[in-house]
Order: structure tokens, then sequence, then C-alpha cells
């Protein structure tokens, strides 16, 4: 693929949406001839979680303290405000303030 060819990157484009979509809908249907029992249903309400959990822990561990103070602010703010869009605006001003100061 040539670097200014824009029908390769269409195309490369394009075979990613399909790969993805397959994805996504082989676990559906997956799933959908999986019965669910209690054991299952726990480990599926906990996936979430574990999945913020492991994207949040490196970013804690090699992110500095821009990072730390982005989190603990998205932190306390969805605590207290039960809020997605002000704990992600918290964070971002958090690590911007941290940022702006030098660290």
């Amino acid at each position: 693929m040539n670097s200014h060819d824009p029908l390769g990157y269409a195309v490369v484009i394009a075979v990613m949406t399909v790969v993805v979509y397959l994805s996504r809908a082989g676990g559906f249907w997956l799933i959908g001839r999986v019965r669910i029992g209690p054991r299952l249903r726990k480990m599926l309400d906990a996936l979430p979680g574990a999945i913020i959990a492991a994207t949040i822990a490196p970013l804690l561990v090699h992110g500095g303290v821009s990072a730390v103070a982005a989190v603990t602010a998205a932190l306390l703010a969805m605590v207290a405000l039960r809020n997605d869009f002000a704990a992600v605006a918290a964070g971002l001003v958090a690590a911007a303030l941290v940022r702006a100061t030098g660290f």
C-alpha cells in the first residue's frame, strides 16, 4: 500500500470494520447458544469492572502524577455526582492542570 493511495486506506478501514462487526456479532451468536447459569451470570456481571480495572491499572503505573490526578478526580466526581460526563470532564481538567504546573 502506497502512502499516497487513499483507496488502500479505505480498504484497510473496511476490512477492519468487517472484522470488528464479525467478532461482536459472533460473540452475541455464541452467547445465545450457551445456557447462562448462576455461575456464568456472576462472571458476566463482574466483567465490566474487570475491564475497567485492567485498563486503568497500567495507566496508573506508567502515567505519572497527571494520570493519578485524573483517575482520582474522575473517581471522586463519579462517586459524588453519578454522572459519566462529569467524571470524564473532571479527569481531563485534573490532568490538564497537573500538566500545566509542570508534572
